[in-house]
């Protein structure tokens, strides 16, 4: 049987003011900083214990994916490598604007519902297709156990690679920062 482990970056500028970063190249805050040591230490402690083990941490090329991922790399001693597939979904149009907004909500359910794309911006079908073929491939390696650091938008996909969702369920989505998710397969 193999793990993988998933977690989602520390926050940023524009978690805290309610943006879509998407594919935009935007850093964390203090606060992202302290999460993503936050995780580290748990994350090391769980290794220390013997209650986990990591082989290596693949992370997004975006700067909050990296630093999180660089920050839980110091700390535990797991070997960290960029891996591009990891980037965020470009959401085109809406990248910086309000997430919280009626228009956005209206058309992004209708998005997540749909085959479409985010005026300008990469589909999910796309944005599936990359990060499926990276599990195939790491999946592939049952004897390792990988720790991917990314995005909320990938974090949906990706668990909709190992469990049935609704489009509800789908577009309902949503991680903390920081937050570690575990799938056996």
């Amino acid at each position: 049987m193999g793990i993988l482990y998933f977690t989602r970056h520390g926050e940023t500028f524009w978690n805290v003011e309610k943006r879509i970063c998407g594919a935009t190249d935007i850093d964390l805050t203090e606060k992202g900083h302290q999460q993503a040591v936050e995780a580290g230490r748990k994350i090391k402690a769980q290794l220390e214990s013997g209650e986990i083990h990591i082989d290596q941490i693949l992370y997004s090329p975006l700067m909050r994916g990296k630093k999180t991922a660089l920050h839980i790399s110091e700390i535990t001693g797991i070997p960290a490598m960029e891996e591009p597939a990891l980037i965020e979904r470009n959401f085109g149009f809406y990248e910086g604007t309000d997430n919280s907004s009626e228009q956005f909500k209206k058309d992004r359910g209708e998005v997540a519902m749909s085959f479409g794309r985010d005026k300008g911006g990469e589909s999910n079908l796309k944005t599936a297709q990359r990060i499926y073929n990276l599990l195939d491939r790491l999946l592939a390696q049952p004897e390792k156990t990988f720790m991917l650091v990314g995005h909320n938008g990938l974090g949906r996909i990706i668990n909709s690679y190992f469990y049935d969702m609704t489009n509800e369920e789908f577009a309902a989505f949503r991680m903390e920062n920081c937050g570690i998710l575990r799938y056996d397969f």
